[in-house]
């Protein structure tokens, strides 16, 4: 069994290539769309969803981080073609995160503030499961409601979708 390191390893990989399905049928065109005026652009959300990786391991690198000093309003890219190149590099600086940390590193306190009150203390291994898988599940999850709201046909991700179904054989 692999460790728990490792488990997270192998699952950013396996769900890369989902992530990746997904923001190559980004319409280049629609970059600026948004559902609601409280939503992200479709740019924005894209250009999030593929800076996740990398964006979580160098906070989980540090000891802590306080939300108070973050920029929570993502850019756009400056196209649909930066998106997987943008991945690409998130996904290389998760790999390396993820293949350095030890035992110890793993399971060391890491701190969430928003100035001087505590959000939550977890440990380091926990804080990739929710802030840089699950945050990337949540987020991807949203691209999806966007590609079909723009009739982007939506690639299967966990089983079927309304476009593709992985279980059907060609006949």
């Amino acid at each position: 069994m692999p460790n728990p390191t490792q488990a997270l390893a192998n699952e950013l990989e396996r769900e890369a290539v989902s992530t990746r399905r997904l923001l190559e049928r980004v319409p280049a065109d629609r970059l600026d769309w948004q559902p609601h005026p409280k939503a992200m652009t479709l740019g924005q959300l894209a250009l999030h969803l593929a800076n996740i990786p990398g964006n979580i391991s160098r906070l989980a690198g540090l000891d802590g981080f306080d939300a108070s000093t973050a920029n929570f309003n993502p850019p756009s890219p400056p196209g649909a073609e930066a998106l997987l190149p943008a991945l690409e590099s998130s996904l290389a600086e998760a790999r390396s995160f993820l293949g350095g940390l030890d035992e110890e590193t793993s399971v060391a306190p890491w701190r969430l503030s928003a100035g001087e009150r505590e959000v939550f203390t977890l440990p380091r291994v926990e804080v990739v499961r929710t802030l840089m898988l699950n945050h990337w599940y949540h987020h991807r999850g949203q691209l999806c409601t966007y590609l079909r709201f723009l009739d982007v046909p939506v690639p299967a991700v966990y089983g079927r979708s309304a476009d593709e179904n992985p279980f059907e054989t060609a006949a």
